[in-house]
C-alpha cells in the first residue's frame, strides 16, 4: 500500500508524484517530500520513496521568464558532466509532462554532505576553512578548463559577443521584474555604464552562472567539494564573470548573502581576495585577469537576480515568506556595491 507524507510548502499534488514514482520504481513504498531552504528560483525538494532518496527540482508554477527557469538545461549539463573532473550529483530522470507536477521537473542524486550558506564558514577551524576555499576555487577552475565540446556542449551557448548578449538579456529581465515605477537608480546607472564598455572577447568556457558557497556541497567530514548544484544559469560564456560572481563575498557585507566585507579575516583561514584569485589563476591557467568591468557585471546580475526573487515573492512563489522584501533589499545592495566599484575606479 503506497502513501504520501509532506512537511508542507509543496506547490504540486503529492499524489501525482507518488503515482509517478510507483510507475517508475515499482513497489508500493511511502513517498515523503520536504521543501529545502534553497531553490529560490527553481523550487527544490528532498524526496524519499521507501529507502530510495532523491532531490527534485522543478520550475515555479508562475514563470516570469521561461528562459530564467531552464530545468532542461540543468539536467543536460548534469548529464554531460558525469565522469568529468567536476563533481556533480547524478541525474536520474527528467520529466517534461506538465500533467504530473504542473511544470517540468527532474530527479537527481541526494548527496550526503554539508551545505554551507555563509562564506565565513562558522564552526570550522582555521585549516579546514582554508582547505574549503582551496577546494571551491579549484572546482571553479575545473569547470572552466573542461573541454565543453568533447562533453557534447558545443551548442550550449548562443553565438555572438557574450557580454553584449548577457547585458541585453539581464537588462530585459530587469524591465520585467521591476514593479511600476520601482526605484533602483544605482542599478539603472550600472546598466548604462556597462553598455558603454562592452569588451570584445573570444574567450569561451563552460560557466556555472551562480557559483558561490551556497551552491556547492562539501564532504560530510572532509574540507572538499563533492558536488556543484544549481546549474540553472549555466552557459558558454566568459569565465571571469563566473569568477567575479564567486568573489563577490569579499565585497558584500555578512547580511548581504553571507559576505565577508568588514570582517577581520586575519587568522580565520579565509584567504584574502587576491590570494584566492591568484590560486584560481594558477589552477585554471588563465591569462586574462579580473577587471572592474567583470566585477560590476557580476554585481549587475546579482542585482537583477535578486529583483527576480522579489518578483516571485510577490507572486507567492518563494520558499521564504519575506522573499519580496529580501529580494528588493539585496537588489539595492548589489547595485550599491557595483556603483561603489565604478566610483572607486575614477
Amino acid at each position: 500500500m503506497s502513501g504520501q507524507a509532506s512537511e508542507g510548502g509543496l506547490d504540486f499534488d503529492l499524489r501525482r508524484l507518488d503515482a509517478y514514482l510507483r510507475n517508475w520504481l515499482g513497489g508500493g513504498a511511502a513517498t515523503r517530500v520536504a521543501r529545502t531552504s534553497g531553490g529560490m528560483s527553481n523550487p527544490t525538494y528532498f524526496v524519499t520513496y521507501g529507502d530510495w532518496r532523491a532531490v527534485l527540482r522543478k520550475q515555479p508554477n508562475s514563470v516570469l521568464m521561461p528562459s530564467a527557469h531552464a530545468i532542461d538545461r540543468e539536467y543536460r549539463v548534469l548529464t554531460a558532466l558525469q565522469g568529468s573532473s567536476v563533481p556533480t550529483p547524478k541525474p536520474y530522470r527528467y520529466c517534461e509532462d506538465r500533467e504530473v507536477l504542473g511544470t517540468p521537473f527532474y530527479l537527481m542524486e541526494w548527496l550526503n554532505g554539508r551545505a554551507i550558506y555563509d562564506y565565513a564558514l562558522p564552526g570550522l577551524g582555521r585549516e579546514e576553512r582554508a582547505a574549503c576555499y582551496r577546494s571551491m576555487g579549484a572546482t571553479l577552475a575545473a569547470i572552466h578548463t573542461l573541454d565543453y565540446k568533447e562533453l557534447g556542449l558545443g551548442d550550449f551557448g548562443r553565438p555572438g559577443n557574450y557580454f553584449a548578449r548577457q547585458l541585453n538579456r539581464w537588462s530585459r529581465l530587469w524591465s520585467e521584474y521591476r514593479q511600476g515605477d520601482e526605484d533602483n537608480p544605482a542599478l539603472d546607472r550600472m546598466v548604462r555604464w556597462l553598455g558603454d564598455r562592452v569588451p570584445d572577447s573570444e574567450t569561451l568556457a563552460l560557466c556555472h552562472g551562480d557559483f558561490r558557497m551556497a551552491n556547492v556541497i562539501f564532504h560530510p567530514t572532509e574540507p572538499r567539494v563533492i558536488g556543484v548544484l544549481d546549474w540553472e544559469l549555466s552557459t558558454l560564456g566568459h569565465p571571469l564573470v563566473d569568477l567575479a560572481f564567486n568573489t563577490q563575498a569579499w565585497r558584500m557585507a555578512p547580511d548581504e548573502n553571507g559576505g565577508l566585507l568588514g570582517m577581520l579575516l586575519g587568522d580565520t583561514g579565509i584567504p584574502s581576495e587576491q590570494d584566492y584569485l591568484d590560486r584560481y589563476y594558477e589552477d585554471s591557467g588563465a591569462v586574462e585577469r579580473l577587471t572592474v568591468f567583470h566585477q560590476v557585471f557580476a554585481m549587475f546580475r546579482g542585482a537583477v537576480g535578486s529583483a527576480g526573487v522579489a518578483a516571485r515573492g510577490d507572486l507567492g512563489n518563494n520558499v521564504l515568506p519575506d522573499a519580496a522584501n529580501i529580494g528588493r533589499r539585496l537588489a539595492r545592495a548589489y547595485a550599491t556595491r557595483g556603483m561603489a566599484m565604478i566610483e572607486n575606479e575614477r
